[in-house]
């Protein structure tokens, strides 16, 4: 399988768990110039940005800490240009959520929840 339809099968899998967390797709892969967003997904009124990751093992700290800095500022940079593209949903609260896929299957997923900020 190629590295994309991996990520693409990793990225359906965690749309299905937030799914099933009662989150709302809007827009997956939501490519900008500045930067990709993996899924747009609504809870409530909240916007939730979420960035997946997987990593087969946790050697240099396993997938979530593998969004590094400049990851963040690129997922913040898309975050802003897709709000420009979307200006009625500018006023809603949004948030930056990490799926960390790891493992093989059956994979282990954690959410993490608010997990980007943009102090960091």
């Amino acid at each position: 399988m190629s590295r994309r339809a991996t990520g693409g099968a990793h990225e359906a899998a965690a749309a299905r768990f937030l799914e099933s967390h009662g989150l709302v797709v809007i827009e997956r892969n939501a490519g900008f110039r500045v930067g990709e967003l993996d899924l747009v997904l609504e809870e409530g009124d909240t916007l939730v940005f979420a960035e997946i990751r997987y990593r087969r093992g946790d050697g240099w700290g396993g997938a979530a800490a593998s969004v590094d800095f400049a990851k963040r500022r690129r997922l913040l940079a898309a975050a802003q240009a897709w709000l420009a593209r979307h200006p009625d949903a500018a006023r809603r609260p949004c948030r930056f959520d990490v799926v960390a896929i790891g493992g093989v299957p059956p994979y282990r997923i954690d959410w993490l929840r608010d997990a980007i900020h943009l102090e960091d």
